[in-house]
């Protein structure tokens, strides 16, 4: 989709009618990204699919910082760290002590597989990541976008622009790394 890509340049260079021709184009895969985002979060959850595109969308093209994306890949790589952010809002602002928030420790495995992880899980996961970050960025990447947009291991690879081998090394150093700092 060249067109898509023009239009990410037009964005990035500031031309506001771009970002309006924009999200017809990519509205769809984005909302089904939210979707499956919002299928794994807790039922009680009050954010919807849509909303959550609306505002990954808005904080996307009306960024302060001119985005510069090297392509669809990279516009959705975004979009997926912008989606997993709102939701790591959205549960620190539940997750209050005033609104009955606590800490609790996290097995990788459990999280990892379950379908609505809790808030605090999600909060727990979100700290790790960081710190995952400082030391092997790439990994934390692929985390994100595996746990937070859903993609599959050779999806990932791709966004990432590396190999499914090298994808499937992350995963595991990742994974590894996470269950150590997360209480194993």
């Amino acid at each position: 989709m060249p067109e898509v890509t023009q239009l990410l340049n037009a964005v990035a260079a500031g031309d506001p009618t771009a970002a309006a021709e924009l999200l017809p184009l990519v509205y769809d895969e984005l909302r089904k990204l939210a979707a499956m985002r919002m299928a794994a979060e807790s039922p009680d959850h009050t954010l919807q699919a849509t909303a959550l595109v609306h505002e990954a969308y808005l904080r996307l093209v009306t960024n302060e910082q001119p985005q510069d994306w090297s392509g669809r890949g990279h516009f959705f790589a975004a979009a997926a760290e912008a989606m997993r952010r709102i939701l790591i809002e959205a549960a620190r602002r539940k997750g209050r002590a005033k609104r009955g928030g606590g800490a609790a420790r996290v097995d990788l495995d459990d999280l990892f597989t379950q379908a609505a992880p809790p808030l605090d899980d999600i909060l727990a996961v979100n700290e790790a990541l960081d710190r995952l970050d400082a030391v092997a960025p790439q990994a934390a990447r692929l985390v994100k976008l595996r746990f937070f947009a859903g993609l599959t291991g050779d999806q990932a690879a791709v966004t990432l622009g590396v190999s499914p081998r090298t994808a499937d090394a992350l995963w595991a150093y990742a994974r590894a790394w996470l269950f150590d700092h997360l209480g194993g």
